[in-house]
C-alpha cells in the first residue's frame, strides 16, 4: 500500500509543479533578451505607463487562422508583448485573438469589416490555403487590433505608415513599431485631458477640401480641434496645446508675428508648414510647359532665423521621386502618355534617428524648399525629413519646366546629399521681437491683457518647421472627392504623410515621453541564397540525421547506465 502511495506521489508532485509553473507564467512574464537590438526589451516609459494602469484594458488582435508567415510573426510579436504588458500591469492587460467575421453571417461580417475600417484598420488581400493540397484563395487580413477600456475603443493598424511595395521590410518595421503603437493607444485611451490643437487662419491658409484629410484624419482624430482666426484674438490663449500654420499665402503683419512669438515664449508648440516660393502643378498645367517660381513674401524669415532655421528660396529636386503622367509622343492623333519620374516631387526620408520619422515609409512632397539650421543659443536642431543622396537645388528665380532633366549632364548635377526639408527645434527660444516692441504694446500686454511680454521662454519648448506645405494637403478627385494626404492621384499609391504629421503633433502635444519606443530597429537577417544553394546537401543531411541521432544517443546511454547499475549490484 505504501509503495502504491509513493508511486502516486512520485507522479502527482511533478504534475503539481508543472501546473504551478504554468499558472505563474500566465501572471508573471520573465526572460533574458539576448538579441543585439533588444527586440524583447520594453522602453522604460512604456513599462512605467503600463505599470500605472488604473483600469483593465483588453486588446483584441485580428491575426488568427491560416495567414502567411509574415503576419504570423506579427501575431506572435503581439502575443509576446501582450504577455509582458499583462505581467507588468498585474493582470490588468488582456490579449484575445480573433479571426474577423468567424461565425457571422454575411451582413454581420460586412458591418464588422466596415467598423474596423472606420477605426483605421485597413484590410490587406493575401492568398491563404485552408488545407494542404487545396487551391489557395484570396482572403482579407486585418493586420491590426482594437484596444478597449472604460473610455471607449481605439483601432491600431500594425501596417500604418508602411509601404505596400516591400512586404518583408514593411512587416519587419511593423514589428519594430508595435510597442510604440500599443503604448500610444494606451496613452490616448487612459489620458485625463485631450489636448486642444488650433488651425491658424488669417494669412490665406486653405479652408477647403485640400485640408480635409489633415482636419478629419489627424487633427480631429486624437485631439480637440478648433479653427483660430489670428486677427480675432488679442493674443493666442494658453489653452491651445499646439498650433498648425499650414500653407500661408499672404504676408504676416507685425501684430500677427507678435502674437505667434509670445505664444511660443509662453510655452505654445508650433507646427509650421510654409512655402517660401509659389510653385504648383496647377501653374505648370496652365502654362505652356514652364513657369518661374516666385517669392511669396510672407515676412517670416527674420522670425524663423531667430528660432534657429532658414527656409531657403530654392526648389529641391531629387532623383528618388514620385511619378506623374507625361506625354512622350503620339500614335496617330492620340497622345501617348506614360508615368515618368518627376524630380519636383521628392520622396523624403528619415535622415537621422529621431523617433518622429524613424521606421516610416517615404513622405511625398511637391516643390519643396531646403532648410538650413543657423546659430541660435540654447536651441537643439534635428533634421527629421530630408532628401536622398541624389538631389540638387535650383536657386531663384527658379524656372520650372515640364522636362527638367534633358541630358546626361543634367543627371550629374544631382550630387547633393540629405538636404533638410523638416527640422525639429527644441530648447529655450528667444523672442524675435525683443528690444523692438513699442512701450505702448508692452503696456497693453501687461496691463490690459494681463500677459507680460517675455523676451525668452522660461522653460524648454519645441516646434517643427517644414519647408513644404503640400506635405499636409491632399488631392481632390472629381470622382472620389478628397483623397488621403500623400496619395498619388494617378497611381493611388499612398505615402506616409498622414503618419508623419500625426507623429509630429503627437510629439508636440505630450507624446514625446513614449516616442523612444519608435527608436527600435529590427535588422532583417536574410539567408544568403547563393551560399544556401551551395550548402544545400549539408543542411538537408543535418536536418534528417540530427533528429535521429538524439534518440539513438539516449538509447545507448540508457543501456550503458542500466548495465553499469546492475553490474555494480552484482
Amino acid at each position: 500500500m505504501s509503495r502504491k502511495i509513493n508511486n502516486i506521489r512520485s507522479w502527482l508532485l511533478p504534475l503539481l509543479v508543472i501546473a504551478a509553473v504554468n499558472l505563474l507564467s500566465y501572471f508573471f512574464h520573465a526572460g533574458i533578451d539576448l538579441t543585439a537590438e533588444k527586440r524583447f526589451t520594453l522602453a522604460p516609459s512604456t513599462k512605467a505607463m503600463v505599470a500605472s494602469l488604473a483600469e483593465p484594458l483588453s486588446l483584441t488582435v485580428y491575426l488568427e487562422g491560416d495567414i502567411p508567415a509574415g503576419f504570423k510573426r506579427l501575431a506572435n510579436a503581439a502575443e509576446e508583448m501582450g504577455s509582458s504588458f499583462r505581467s507588468i500591469s498585474n493582470g490588468k492587460f488582456e490579449v484575445v485573438f480573433e479571426r474577423p467575421g468567424e461565425g457571422l453571417g454575411d451582413t454581420a461580417k460586412a458591418i464588422l469589416f466596415d467598423s474596423l475600417q472606420r477605426m483605421g484598420i485597413n484590410p490587406t488581400n493575401v492568398k491563404a490555403q485552408e488545407k494542404k493540397g487545396e487551391q489557395s484563395e484570396e482572403t482579407l487580413v486585418f493586420p491590426g487590433a482594437v484596444l478597449t477600456g472604460s473610455n471607449g475603443a481605439i483601432g491600431i493598424d500594425f501596417l500604418e505608415g508602411q509601404s505596400n511595395l516591400n512586404g518583408l521590410e514593411s512587416l519587419n518595421n511593423a514589428e519594430a513599431l508595435m510597442e510604440y503603437k500599443l503604448a500610444k493607444a494606451i496613452m490616448l485611451l487612459t489620458r485625463d485631458t485631450i489636448p486642444l490643437v488650433g488651425y491658424l487662419t488669417g494669412n490665406g491658409q486653405p479652408l477647403d477640401l485640400s485640408v480635409y484629410d489633415l482636419v478629419e484624419k489627424v487633427l480631429r482624430k486624437d485631439h480637440r480641434f478648433r479653427i483660430l482666426p489670428i486677427d480675432s484674438v488679442a493674443y493666442i490663449p494658453d489653452e491651445f496645446a499646439a498650433l498648425v500654420i499650414a500653407k500661408p499665402t499672404r504676408p504676416f503683419t507685425p501684430a500677427q508675428k507678435l502674437k505667434i512669438d509670445q505664444y511660443i515664449m509662453h510655452g505654445g508648440k508650433l507646427l509650421w508648414a510654409v512655402d517660401n516660393l509659389y510653385a504648383s502643378m496647377d501653374s505648370l498645367q496652365r502654362s505652356s510647359g514652364s513657369f518661374v517660381a516666385f517669392d511669396m513674401g510672407l515676412g517670416l524669415d527674420e522670425q524663423l532665423f531667430k528660432y534657429g532655421v532658414r527656409i531657403n528660396r530654392d526648389l529641391l529636386q531629387d532623383l528618388e521621386c514620385d511619378k506623374v503622367p507625361s506625354v512622350i509622343g503620339s500614335i496617330g492623333d492620340k497622345p501617348q502618355i506614360e508615368l515618368l519620374p518627376w524630380p519636383y516631387a521628392p520622396l523624403l526620408r528619415n535622415t537621422g534617428d529621431h523617433p518622429i520619422s524613424k521606421n516610416l515609409d517615404f513622405v511625398l512632397s511637391s516643390f519643396p524648399q531646403s532648410i538650413d539650421t543657423v546659430s541660435a543659443p540654447g536651441i537643439r536642431k534635428q533634421v527629421i525629413l530630408g532628401s536622398s543622396s541624389f538631389s540638387r537645388t535650383l536657386q531663384t528665380p527658379a524656372l520650372v519646366e515640364w522636362r527638367s532633366i534633358k541630358t546626361e549632364e543634367d543627371l550629374t548635377q544631382f550630387n547633393k546629399k540629405n538636404k533638410a526639408v523638416a527640422v525639429l527645434l527644441e530648447g529655450k527660444f528667444r523672442s524675435a521681437l525683443a528690444n523692438r516692441i513699442s512701450s505702448a504694446d508692452l503696456q497693453q500686454l501687461a496691463v490690459e491683457y494681463k500677459r507680460p511680454f517675455l523676451s525668452a521662454s522660461p522653460s524648454d519648448n519645441s516646434m517643427i518647421v517644414i519647408a513644404d506645405a503640400d506635405i499636409l494637403t491632399n488631392a481632390v478627385s472629381q470622382q472620389d472627392g478628397p483623397m488621403a494626404m500623400g496619395m498619388n492621384s494617378y497611381t493611388r499609391q499612398q505615402y506616409a504623410n498622414r503618419d508623419f504629421i500625426s507623429n509630429c503633433l503627437f510629439y508636440l502635444t505630450g507624446g514625446a515621453s513614449i516616442m523612444e519606443a519608435r527608436s527600435k530597429t529590427f535588422r532583417l537577417r536574410l539567408l544568403d541564397k547563393e551560399q544556401l544553394e551551395n550548402d544545400k546537401l549539408f543542411w538537408q543531411l543535418l536536418n534528417i540525421l540530427l533528429p535521429l541521432a538524439f534518440p539513438l544517443a539516449l538509447y545507448f546511454m540508457y543501456g550503458f547506465l542500466r548495465k553499469r547499475k546492475y553490474a555494480m549490484r552484482g
